[in-house]
């Protein structure tokens, strides 16, 4: 039952979640966690896609996880067609923590290719959560489409959502280790061997992977 009280409650902690000290937004994000109430979401989706403290965005995703899925799914899979790169990539966040599938059939290509990379990487590893087991060769497929994108900390974001889809992902790489274009070899060169020895780290096998490719094919298939 609302009142008064509650009202001016609400209204404060709304305050909070836009006030300038990320100090006092992160804790207005925990305390909408702390209590859910379905009134929250839509307050909370819409702040995640401005709030610039990586701290409070992860305060936000965990206040969202709190609520009841059946209602947070549906706001957040609205926000993936979203003009601004963030509202995508923080919905694509949250949705691969909740992990509720009935989110799946919203992570489309055009999601997995985006052109923003955090985009592309919380749409990689929200698919590998939210993907059913018959779907694995396929999202490989398009997953691998994007082998030799961005920097380091893009090709290893995508080298292990290609190895969480075990063996579904092992054709493409296999092909992807041929392929023609040197920056599509290596990487794949380098997935395959972090898939091998995960303790090797993928900084050793990105350098060991243009090594390989130096040497030419046969050493890359090798």
């Amino acid at each position: 039952m609302t009142g008064p009280h509650q009202d001016t409650n609400t209204t404060k902690t709304l305050q909070g979640l836009e006030h300038p000290d990320p100090s006092v937004r992160l804790r207005a994000a925990l305390a909408v966690g702390t209590a859910p109430d379905p009134r929250w979401v839509d307050p909370l989706v819409a702040r995640c896609a401005v709030e610039p403290d990586f701290s409070v965005r992860e305060m936000l995703t965990w206040a969202l996880t709190r609520h009841p899925a059946q209602r947070t799914v549906p706001r957040l899979v609205g926000e993936l067609r979203a003009e601004r790169a963030q509202a995508r990539s923080q919905a694509l966040h949250t949705l691969s923590k909740i992990g509720d599938r009935r989110a799946w059939p919203a992570i489309t290509r055009a999601l997995l290719t985006d052109a923003d990379p955090e985009v592309a990487r919380s749409a990689w590893r929200a698919a590998v959560v939210l993907a059913p087991a018959d779907a694995a060769a396929e999202l490989a497929g398009v997953l691998a489409t994007q082998l030799g994108r961005g920097d380091r900390e893009t090709r290893l974001s995508l080298s292990r959502a290609l190895i969480a889809l075990g063996e579904g992902a092992a054709p493409v790489l296999r092909a992807a280790i041929t392929d023609g274009d040197p920056a599509v070899r290596a990487h794949a060169v380098a997935t395959d061997r972090l898939w091998q020895d995960p303790d090797a780290g993928f900084a050793y096998g990105s350098d060991e992977a243009t090594r390989v490719v130096a040497l030419g094919p046969a050493a890359a298939s090798g």
